[in-house]
């Protein structure tokens, strides 16, 4: 199976970064075919040996299906009474057999074990099974903020590699996502959070009394799309889909110990039924690329599981225009609550802007890259209200939030560290390159910062484009959008301007 040019970026990098790093997390969106990256990368390690870590059965039978059609290598699992063949080049398991039976493995069977759906990694299961073994380790996940990645950083040491829902989406490997802001208010207000997330039961007693009104928009806003609805508890999910027949739609719930669960799944899949409501049972492990409507009445502080729900209905189908997320009006206290533009704002801030822009719009249903657009350029012309006083010292060096909004790069100006060396001070060698290149290293704030500016100074100048120090005197003398100037522009600019080269 060929790779696509992103999956073999992501190969390089991982592979790349084993050379500083034994516990690395590589991000791909859902669909964006993680099984198919880290099959290479088992395939790669040989003649050692990897182990595929999973905590689903979905996930289990979906790895070794994978893998046997990227590489033509059968793995075998350790699962329930499955027991691995020891001399396998792949296994795949399953975390609940495997921290039963660590005494059968050798700490130095492995050389490699793969996380999949790696925010669970640090769970206390996952790490008696992680630590366990001597090997490298790659997490895999989907489209985790900050605060998850934060999180994640207390045991993995680096972010080998990002794939960005955008990219995917441009480049025509998932489906395009519009929002549609349904203004029911449903009040969350006075749930209680458990373990970081909101409380199920309290939720489903929350969610109750509008389920009617939830259905009722589904049939006004969803009419002829294929819809898959996340809910808070099998019983709150049986009662939707009653609810839903009594409306006339052709509505069925699926449950784990649903009797009948590959029939409603294939009734569901061939168009039979047009919505199907489950309660957490399709987060993980569930393909059907015809899902054009999703709809989350399970709402959540986690951003990983809220983008594998929406995730469901990424992929790209024939005679599918795109995915639909309905975006209900949540009333809630808490400033933590996960929506739709989270998926893709790399700040809470621009989120908070896309989520208000939203419901601004009225009816319409709204792209959710041309929410970000304008957010962003919101937030861009608040950050620039806040440095405007830096422009009055007097300094020949660019400020690094000036020069991040120069190239309207939001994130870069907004920088988070998340791993742990990022947080670790800037480095000597950073600042002298940083400071070559005109950039006052005092408006860094840590060695993670200092190299994402370093990566995007060395991008611009493989291509020919204006230094930051050019930058600096081409924004100071009106030359009109400085950051699209190249180098040869800048420099017939300023030496027109000054008589000498800056």
């Amino acid at each position: 199976m060929t790779l696509r040019p992103y999956q073999r970026d992501c190969v390089s990098a991982v592979n790349e970064g084993w050379k500083d790093f034994t516990k690395q997390l590589l991000v791909v969106p859902t669909g964006g075919g993680k099984t198919i990256i880290f099959a290479k990368l088992a395939k790669h390690v040989l003649p050692k040996r990897t182990l595929i870590l999973a905590h689903r059965d979905e996930l289990v039978r979906q790895a070794v299906d994978k893998i046997d059609q990227a590489t033509g290598m059968w793995a075998t699992v350790e699962k329930g009474k499955k027991h691995a063949n020891r001399d396998a080049a792949i296994v795949v398991g399953s975390v609940q057999t495997m921290v039963n039976r660590l005494d059968e493995w050798d700490r130095d069977h492995f050389s490699l074990i793969v996380a999949d759906e790696a925010h669970h990694a640090i769970s206390d299961s996952w790490q008696t099974v992680l630590t366990h073994f001597d090997a490298n380790v790659l997490g895999v996940t989907a489209t985790p903020d900050r605060g998850d990645k934060k999180n994640l950083g207390q045991y993995f040491e680096n972010v080998a590699h990002e794939v960005h829902l955008r990219d995917l989406i441009g480049d025509g490997y998932l489906s395009p996502i519009k929002i549609k802001a349904v203004p029911i208010e449903l009040d969350i207000s006075n749930v209680a959070s458990v373990a970081g997330d909101y409380h199920v039961g309290q939720l489903a007693a929350s969610i109750t009394p509008y389920l009617r009104a939830c259905a009722e928009a589904i049939r006004e806003h969803a009419a002829g799309r294929k819809t898959l609805v996340f809910l808070p508890l099998v019983s709150t999910s049986e009662e939707f889909a009653r609810i839903a027949q009594s409306l006339g739609l052709k509505a069925e719930h699926v449950c784990g110990t649903s009797v009948d669960r590959r029939r409603i799944l294939k009734n569901f899949g061939r168009g039979d039924t047009h919505l199907l409501s489950n309660a957490m049972l399709l987060t993980e492990g569930y393909d059907c690329p015809t899902i054009d409507c999703v709809c989350v009445l399970r709402p959540t502080k986690s951003r990983a599981l809220f983008a594998q729900m929406v995730g469901r209905g990424t992929r790209i189908a024939e005679g599918k225009d795109n995915l639909m997320v309905l975006d209900f009006l949540w009333q809630h206290e808490r400033h933590d609550l996960v929506r739709p533009a989270n998926l893709i704002a790399e700040s809470r801030e621009v989120a908070d802007i896309m989520t208000k822009e939203s419901f601004a719009g009225g009816d319409e249903l709204v792209d959710l890259f041309e929410l970000e657009g304008n957010a962003k350029e919101q937030r861009e012309a608040s950050l620039r209200r806040a440095i405007a006083e830096n422009r009055k010292r007097k300094t020949k060096l660019m400020d690094a939030m000036e020069f991040s909004l120069g190239l309207h790069d939001v994130s870069l100006a907004e920088y988070e560290p998340t791993m742990g060396w990022e947080m670790k001070a800037i480095t000597e060698g950073q600042v002298k390159i940083l400071k070559q290149y005109g950039i006052d290293t005092d408006t860094v704030m840590s060695r993670g910062h200092a190299s994402a500016m370093i990566d995007k100074i060395i991008t611009r100048s493989r291509i020919g484009m204006a230094t930051p120090k050019q930058m600096f005197w081409l924004r100071r003398l009106n030359y009109p959008n400085p950051e699209q100037a190249t180098l040869e522009d800048a420099k017939r600019f300023l030496t027109k301007q000054w008589g000498v080269k800056k």
